[in-house]
């Protein structure tokens, strides 16, 4: 029997996006929801830190703006 491919639907892309956001806006994981300030940090080059939770994603905090995001491929 051959799989089925399963197709996500915009509008629950629409529907995910901005809870990733505030998640990410309120400084936690986007997967687990835990405290991005509990997970294991490392300082970069340029002044970032970047943040490993323990779901295994990581993260890079401007110390300037005080804000988290998804790290790029390039980052990790």
């Amino acid at each position: 029997m051959a799989k089925k491919r399963v197709r996500i639907p915009r509008v629950f892309k629409n529907v995910i996006a901005p809870v990733q956001a505030w998640l990410l806006s309120q400084g936690r994981c986007v997967g687990c929801g835990t405290p991005l300030s509990v997970g294991e940090s490392v300082k970069s080059k340029k002044g970032d830190e970047k943040v490993a939770c323990s779901c295994g994603r990581i993260f890079i905090h401007d110390a300037t703006n005080k804000k988290y995001r998804r790290a790029l491929l390039e980052e990790v």
